[in-house]
């Protein structure tokens, strides 16, 4: 008896073991996945708090709660299943569909590049607290289409990573990585669009330094939003022309990708940081290619009778102007 005990018990813990090793196995994979998604999380991250711009303080954190909740149900619901049929039945798909997603960033990015360039602004909107309740209806709805488009670049690119795995743990990692994106992007958000009121609570502090600190939060949220709309551009057009190079070589197409991995190679021999070079030269690379291919389609885009509703979408994405005018507004309203 006490031998048929120990029997299962030792049968207990190594399948314990194997459950242990099977959750660390898609914690990791779902954390090289997720890391695959980078540039889509920043620009993301970086367009999101446009989408609070004007409103009451009060409202804020549920709106941006809201389009979470929203997002989340992106991933899980309309993309996931489509996802993992496709990698299930035709996976061959995967990265032709993966490239078109890539030519989407680059696009955008392109476009915000090009937009800052030539001065253009995003049209000064009425705020969404002055136009009724049904506004922020509308904010939220509006959020969560354009969210549903860098959701689905967000679920590909990571489905691309896990595409060899079986299907029930690739169905776990990429549950594990919606939420896992969908919590951090918008746990960000919120961070972020409350940093003002939290410096200036700070303000209202008897000691000098916390107060110090809280005007130096308010006056600094401003330009550390621009800083992530422009990190979040050039990671578009790194991401994206990423995608395209590797994708290109994938099918067939092996002109453009050979010089860059040449490069690549020659800048892993140096000596110390040749690690860092060879990173560097293919992210650069990818990003010049990413902001050729993205100027071209955005040129494109003038050209056709319907690039009249790219002006809308511009106004959506030019985060860098709306986030400037939020944060001051919005600062300026609370110290009066």
């Amino acid at each position: 008896m006490s031998g048929g005990l120990i029997a299962l018990l030792d049968d207990v813990a190594a399948m314990a073991r194997m459950a242990a090793s099977s959750a660390d196995d898609i914690a990791a994979a779902a954390g090289r996945a997720s890391a695959k998604a980078a540039g889509v999380v920043v620009d993301d991250a970086a367009v999101t708090p446009q989408y609070v711009r004007g409103v009451t303080p009060a409202r804020e954190l549920p709106i941006i709660k809201k389009i979470a909740f929203g997002s989340l149900r992106n991933k899980l619901v309309f993309i996931l299943p489509v996802a993992l049929i496709l990698s299930q039945f035709v996976p061959w798909l995967l990265t032709p569909i993966l490239m078109l997603g890539g030519a989407y960033l680059c696009f955008e990015g392109a476009e915000k590049v090009w937009g800052k360039l030539r001065g253009h602004h995003a049209e000064k909107e009425e705020p969404s607290v002055l136009q009724g309740p049904e506004a922020e209806k509308k904010v939220v709805s509006g959020a969560i289409t354009t969210d549903l488009i860098l959701s689905a670049e967000i679920m590909v690119i990571s489905l691309n990573e896990v595409a060899d795995q079986p299907f029930l743990p690739r169905a776990i990692i990429l549950v594990v990585v919606a939420i896992g994106i969908t919590v951090l992007v918008y746990g960000a958000v919120g961070l972020l669009v409350k940093m003002d009121d939290i410096g200036l609570a700070l303000t209202a502090r008897e000691s000098r330094a916390t107060q110090r600190t809280g005007r130096l939060l308010v006056a600094a949220m401003p330009r550390v939003l621009d800083l992530i709309s422009v990190v979040g551009t050039f990671a578009m057009l790194w991401v994206g022309g990423h995608i395209l190079l590797v994708g290109m070589d994938e099918l067939g197409f092996h002109a453009i990708y050979a010089p860059v991995h040449s490069l690549e190679e020659a800048a892993h021999h140096v000596a110390v940081v040749g690690a860092a070079l060879s990173w560097l030269a293919g992210t650069v690379s990818s990003l010049i290619l990413g902001f050729i291919l993205g100027s071209a389609l955005a040129g494109a885009v003038h050209l056709l009778p319907f690039a009249r509703l790219r002006g809308h979408r511009a106004r959506e994405s030019a985060f860098g102007v709306t986030a400037r005018r939020s944060g001051g507004c919005r600062s300026a309203r609370r110290r009066s």
